[in-house]
C-alpha cells in the first residue's frame, strides 16, 4: 500500500459517493473505441529493491564522472551541499505564490533577499523575481523599454545568445517591434559604428550581451552612449552570472536582463532556471513580474509584503506588464543561499578561479588551433576554430568521457570549424591538457 494508498474497500466507498457501481461504470460515457482494450505495455511490478537497482543503473547512464566543457547559456558550477537541505524544507519545497502575506513571511524575505543582491550585482535600484529563464527574461527586457520610450523598435547586437535573439524575434514579429540586428568586430564586440547608424529616434533600446555569447566583455559605456544620445535605452543581458564577480557591472544600463542559473541552479535538461530584470527605480513600474518591499506590521516588526505583481491573475488583461511571468521563487532561493553562502570575498575568488582556467586554456588551444576574438578582455568561454569539424571531435572526445564545446556553424557558419568552450572552477588543468592533446595539427 506504500505506492498505492486507496484499498478496494476505499475505491468502493468513493465509487458510492458518486452514484456508481464499477470503475466500468465510471467510464462509460468515453465511446468505447476511444478507451484501451487489453493490459498496457508495461513491465510486471517490481520489488522496491528492484526498482532501487533499476534507477541506479538509470542513473548510470547519465554521464557520471564526465568532463564538459559546454557552457553557451548553462554552466557547469559547485553547488553547495546546503542548497539542496534548505529548499527541501517543506516551508519552501511546498510553497507557491506568497499572495498572503501572514502566512508566507518566509517565502517573502527569502524573495526580498535575492532582489537585494542582485542589485548589488548589477549595480541597478530595484529586481524582480519572477521571470522563467535568461532567454525570456530578454524580450520582456525590450517589450518593457518600448513602454517606457513609447517608441517600438530594438538594436541587436548578433554577439547576443543566438537562442535569446530567437526567443526575441518570436516575441516581437506579434507586437509588432521590428529587430535590427548589428554585426561584430575581429575582437569579438558589437560593431559601435554600426550600432551607431542603427539606432534611430524610433528605436526603443539597444541590446548587448555582456560578457557576450562568445565570451568577450563588450564596452558598455560606450554602447550606453550611443543609445543615450539618441533617446534610446541600454538593455544589457548577462547569461553568465558569476562573471559578475570580477567584472564591472553594468552601471549604465537602464535595464540588465540576466540569467541567475550559475548561482548554484543545476544544468537540468532546459530548465527550471531563474530569469531575472534589473533596472533603475523610475522605470519599476513598467517592470513585469513580482517585486517583494519590506515594511512592517502593526506592532511595528520588520515585514514583508507583495509590492509590485503586475500579472495576468490579476486580470490586467492588455494592460499586463507580461503575461508569462511565473513563481520562480524556489529557483531563485538557491541562487540566494548560494550567494550567502560564497559572500563578497568568496565570488570574487570564484570569479577568478574562473577566468584563470579559461585563460590557461585558451593559452593551450592557441599552441594547435586559432582562437578567435583576441584583443579584447573574456571571461570563461572562448571561440577555438579547428581545422577538423568540431562535430566529429566531439564524438571522438565523447568516447573518453569528455563534453566538447559547442560548435557554432548553426548559429554563425561564417565562422567556419568553430567551436566555443567553457571553463569554469570545476575544470581541471589535467583535463585542459588531456583535451588539448586531442585537437587535430
Amino acid at each position: 500500500m506504500r505506492y498505492l494508498p486507496k484499498s478496494d474497500a476505499e475505491r468502493g466507498l468513493m465509487l458510492c459517493e458518486i452514484g456508481v457501481r464499477t470503475i466500468d461504470d465510471l467510464f462509460a460515457p468515453i465511446p468505447v473505441e476511444f478507451r484501451v482494450k487489453g493490459d498496457l505495455n508495461l513491465p510486471r511490478a517490481f520489488a522496491e529493491s528492484e526498482i532501487v537497482d533499476y534507477f541506479r543503473q538509470r542513473s548510470a547512464e547519465n554521464g557520471a564522472g564526465y568532463t564538459s566543457f559546454l557552457g553557451a547559456g548553462a554552466y557547469h558550477h559547485y553547488r553547495p551541499v546546503v542548497i539542496d537541505s534548505l529548499i527541501s524544507r517543506g516551508e519552501f519545497f511546498t510553497a507557491y505564490t506568497p499572495y498572503q502575506p501572514e502566512l508566507a513571511q518566509g517565502t517573502l524575505q527569502a524573495i526580498f533577499e535575492f532582489q537585494t543582491m542582485i542589485c548589488e550585482l548589477t549595480g541597478m535600484e530595484v529586481a524582480n523575481a519572477s521571470m522563467y529563464d535568461g532567454s525570456t527574461a530578454t524580450p520582456e527586457t525590450v517589450m518593457m523599454a518600448a513602454r517606457v520610450t513609447g517608441r517600438h523598435g530594438a538594436v541587436v547586437a548578433r554577439s547576443v545568445h543566438p537562442e535569446y535573439r530567437e526567443v526575441l524575434v518570436t516575441y516581437a514579429r506579434h507586437q509588432g517591434v521590428p529587430i535590427t540586428t548589428v554585426g561584430f568586430l575581429e575582437n569579438g564586440r558589437v560593431d559601435l559604428k554600426a550600432l551607431d547608424q542603427a539606432v534611430t529616434d524610433a528605436t526603443a533600446c539597444v541590446l548587448i550581451q555582456s560578457p557576450n555569447f562568445f565570451g568577450t566583455i563588450e564596452d558598455v559605456p560606450a554602447a550606453a552612449d550611443i543609445a543615450h544620445r539618441k533617446g534610446a535605452l541600454l538593455v544589457v543581458m548577462i547569461s553568465e552570472a558569476v562573471s559578475l564577480g570580477i567584472v564591472k557591472p553594468p552601471v549604465e544600463a537602464d535595464i540588465v536582463g540576466m540569467e541567475a542559473q550559475s548561482f548554484g541552479v543545476p544544468p537540468g535538461f532546459g530548465g527550471p532556471y531563474a530569469g531575472v530584470i534589473a533596472t533603475k527605480e523610475k522605470f519599476v513600474r513598467q517592470m513585469p513580474g513580482r517585486l517583494v518591499g519590506e515594511t512592517h506590521d502593526k506592532n511595528g516588526k520588520r515585514a514583508f509584503c507583495l509590492t509590485l505583481t503586475t500579472r495576468e491573475q490579476h486580470i490586467r488583461r492588455e494592460k499586463a506588464t507580461s503575461n508569462i511571468c511565473t513563481n520562480q521563487a524556489l529557483v531563485a532561493l538557491m541562487s540566494t543561499i548560494f550567494m550567502t553562502v560564497y559572500g563578497r570575498e568568496g565570488l570574487k575568488e570564484l570569479a577568478k578561479h574562473n577566468l584563470s582556467k579559461a585563460a590557461y586554456a585558451a593559452g593551450e588551444f592557441g599552441k594547435k588551433a586559432k582562437v578567435l576574438f583576441g584583443g579584447a578582455p573574456r571571461f570563461n568561454e572562448f571561440v577555438v576554430q579547428t581545422k577538423e569539424d568540431p562535430k566529429a571531435m566531439n564524438e571522438r572526445l565523447l568516447e573518453k568521457k569528455v563534453v566538447g564545446g559547442l560548435p557554432l556553424k548553426k548559429f554563425y557558419p561564417e565562422l567556419g570549424n568553430t567551436a566555443l568552450w567553457c571553463c569554469t572552477e570545476m575544470t581541471t588543468r589535467a583535463q585542459i591538457d588531456a583535451v588539448v592533446k586531442e585537437v587535430a595539427p
